[in-house]
């Protein structure tokens, strides 16, 4: 009898204990207890699908005291161009998704970044226009210095934050210069590589004829092995005001389609058939 009444108050106690713990779960703030169900219930409705695209596209444009006005204008003229043309708007439907976020962006020395036309979604003719008429009314202005590191390191930062989704981010710098400014050319683009971007050039050598260290210094070779970088990178020099517009539209074209430089001719000096430039020359 007396083991029979130690199995009972045994399990009446062990009832007890279980009534009380369940109290205690019921009586715990409700927020603690749906704590993860919440969080995931708040990470799911920040998706947009209309804030998808193709690609995330900052144009990183050199405004430094080497370029003049009247290379201003073209460079200017020559994006606006670019950026209404049939063939980029063609190349913009291509895409899976049928549409591309653009910002324009102009640089000089450190912390020097002005946006002349912020992030814009072009999907169209109509949009394409309104966005170059951005870039096309925005007065010219003009810095010292030239750090491409730091405008790099501005470029992805617009790329990650923005609100935007894209299968690739590219960043489209143009330049007329090394790097003197900001560190580190290759250290900074190593850096901005590793966090997924594609980075591409377009050396301007509009005056490789009157301006003898940027002949000597050969700037297409200095872009090719100090500044571009990422999967599919590529660079097309200007040579001439009167081809400027060409090869920004064919730049362009390239970088919302996704398409690579065709494989150079033989009588090309590829990089690996000539000297490295020292990258470092200037920093």
């Amino acid at each position: 009898m007396r083991l029979d009444t130690t199995k009972f108050c045994a399990l009446t106690a062990l009832k007890a204990l279980s009534l009380m713990f369940a109290a205690i779960l019921l009586a715990a703030p409700s927020a603690a207890r749906d704590y993860r169900p919440a969080l995931l219930a708040s990470t799911q409705y920040t998706y947009d699908p209309a804030n998808e695209v193709d690609v995330e596209l900052v144009l990183a444009v050199d405004i430094s005291q080497s370029m003049d006005t009247e290379e201003q204008e073209i460079q200017r003229a020559g994006y606006v161009a670019a950026l209404t043309s049939r063939e980029f708007l063609e190349a913009i439907q291509v895409g899976p998704i049928g549409r591309v976020a653009v910002t324009y962006m102009e640089w000089g020395g450190v912390d020097e970044h002005f946006i002349v036309a912020d992030w814009t979604v072009i999907r169209d003719a109509s949009t394409a226009a309104h966005f170059a008429s951005k870039i096309a009314e925005a007065p010219l202005r003009q810095v010292q210095r030239t750090s491409i590191a730091s405008a790099l390191e501005k470029s992805v930062h617009l790329v990650q934050n923005n609100q935007y989704m894209g299968l690739r981010q590219v960043i489209d710098i143009s330049g007329d210069g090394p790097n003197n400014q900001g560190g580190s050319v290759t250290e900074m683009r190593d850096r901005m590589i590793a966090s997924g971007v594609t980075i591409n050039g377009l050396p301007l050598m509009m005056k490789s004829n009157k301006n003898t260290w940027q002949a000597m210094l050969n700037l297409d070779h200095y872009y090719e092995d100090c500044v571009i970088g990422g999967p599919g990178s590529f660079a097309i020099p200007v040579r001439s005001k009167e081809g400027f517009a060409d090869a920004i539209r064919m730049k362009l074209v390239m970088e919302i389609a996704g398409l690579r430089m065709p494989e150079p001719e033989p009588y090309y000096h590829t990089v690996s058939a000539r000297d490295p430039i020292r990258c470092n020359l200037f920093d």
